[in-house]
């Protein structure tokens, strides 16, 4: 069974940082695309920031400059460094997998169960 499980999440002040993991466990030969996503209380889901195996990285307008994604392929893992924190970052962040091949079959659009960041002003 595929699990994507984050961690990392907590409690910062602005100007601060944190470094999310998200690790994708279970029979998996590929990944296509890892990103994060978030969700403020009272707002839609939207794309922090994704990368595809072997691409190049996209990210939303509000965490350009600020937020770094990386993966470690060997790991199944994916990273969100987060500086410059701002109390508009506060959300639940998840980490989702867009296409994982495993030995079984093609999963599609897996999501972990979220992690909390909070910004204090």
């Amino acid at each position: 069974q595929v699990q994507l499980v984050e961690s990392g999440g907590g409690l910062v002040q602005t100007g601060g940082s944190l470094r999310l993991s998200c690790a994708a466990s279970g029979s998996i030969l590929r990944i296509n695309t890892m990103a994060w996503h978030r969700q403020a209380p009272g707002k839609q889901r939207e794309l922090v920031a994704g990368l595809p195996s072997g691409g190049r990285p996209k990210y939303g307008d509000s965490v350009k400059g600020r937020f770094t994604i990386s993966r470690d392929y060997a790991k199944n893992t994916v990273y969100l460094q987060m500086n410059s924190l701002k109390p508009e970052d506060t959300a639940v962040y998840y980490c989702n997998a867009d296409t994982l091949v495993t030995t079984t079959g093609v999963l599609v659009d897996r999501w972990g169960q979220g992690t909390q960041v909070t910004v204090s002003s």
